[in-house]
């Protein structure tokens, strides 16, 4: 049996601008973190050889990879070239539709297993960039390239895209005491949301073929740049404000990105000490990522009296990897 563990990711500046309509007009960057949130697929030999059974919020039993209704788990094992004689178990720390990449998580990590089943060595980019296109041509999804690239290089880095969709990977070299300090101060609340990305990012991609969408992505990649410079140097205060700065550039790309009640929440956030405050992810729902230095348990006790949940993490500094292999 192959166990592989893939984290999620939060995106820390410049998110979006990892969509093609966007990169190839302007070229990308952005700055992610990935997190200790996990999903781990299990692959094994199947004793019946002439089927495949793949377990995840259900459960198929099929004769053919073709058969499978999982979109992923269907395109992954096409591109490897396995149909049948096979097991496929998924669980994850975190449901779909979140805002925490779990789509290119689960695709990276099935990946890797699959690769591994096959006793095929793939280097972290190569894998990022099969499940990119998977989701992105083979799917059609107007997805990016950022949940895969960081579920399988892990750590904060920064990426940048050029106009051709090549993806250059850089870690940003936190100090022991800054990393300890960001993992304190950004706080986690599932808004209890779950919304479709794939609707969002189709909007947003509208958005983005006028001018002032357009605009609008220029700013957020300002913004990305300027949030590794501010990692980069420890000021921390700095990334808060950007943060701040970035939900509301954000939010004006389309109108689906927020709603009434995340606005509420997030009015609610700057009340009470938050700096900056954004959604994770394409918008419209998932986790509520707000940043703090200081009066963190008035601002707790504000979040909890509007029914919100906080969900505590740390980074990652690991990509998706084989955890068992036996």
């Amino acid at each position: 049996m192959i166990i592989t563990r893939s984290p999620f990711r939060i995106s820390l500046g410049g998110g979006g601008t990892d969509l093609p309509s966007y990169y190839s007009k302007r070229g990308g960057f952005f700055v992610s973190g990935a997190v200790d949130k996990y999903v781990h697929i299990a692959v094994n030999p199947r004793f019946e050889q002439d089927s495949i059974r793949v377990s995840y919020s259900k459960t198929e039993i099929v004769d053919d990879a073709s058969r499978l209704e999982h979109p992923l788990v269907r395109e992954g094992l096409e591109v490897v070239g396995i149909r049948k004689g096979i097991e496929i178990v998924s669980v994850a720390d975190a449901p779909a539709a979140t805002g925490l990449g779990s789509s290119g998580s689960f695709c990276v990590g099935l990946l890797r297993a699959l690769h591994a089943y096959l006793q095929e060595e793939r280097s972290s980019q190569f894998i990022a960039e099969e499940a990119v296109n998977i989701a992105m041509t083979r799917l059609k999804e107007p997805s990016g390239k950022q949940d895969e690239y960081v579920a399988s290089f892990g750590g904060i880095r920064s990426y940048e895209v050029d106009r051709d969709g090549e993806v250059r990977v850089q870690p940003l070299k936190l100090s022991t005491h800054s990393l300890a300090e960001l993992e304190a101060n950004i706080m986690m609340y599932y808004t209890g949301i779950t919304r479709s990305s794939a609707s969002v990012l189709s909007k947003q991609k509208t958005a983005i073929e006028g001018s002032s969408g357009l605009e609008k992505m220029d700013r957020i990649k300002e913004i990305g740049l300027k949030v590794k410079d501010a990692l980069a140097a420890g000021d921390l205060t700095r990334f808060g404000e950007l943060l701040d700065e970035h939900w509301k550039v954000k939010r004006g790309v389309v109108s689906a990105m927020s709603n009434d009640r995340i606005d509420h929440w997030y009015d609610v956030a700057k009340r009470n000490g938050a700096l900056g405050v954004k959604l994770c992810g394409a918008g419209g729902g998932g986790f509520l990522m707000v940043y703090c230095e200081n009066g963190r348990s008035k601002l707790r006790d504000a979040m909890t009296k509007e029914g919100l949940v906080e969900h505590r993490f740390r980074f990652e500094p690991e990509g998706c990897k084989i955890i068992h292999n036996a």
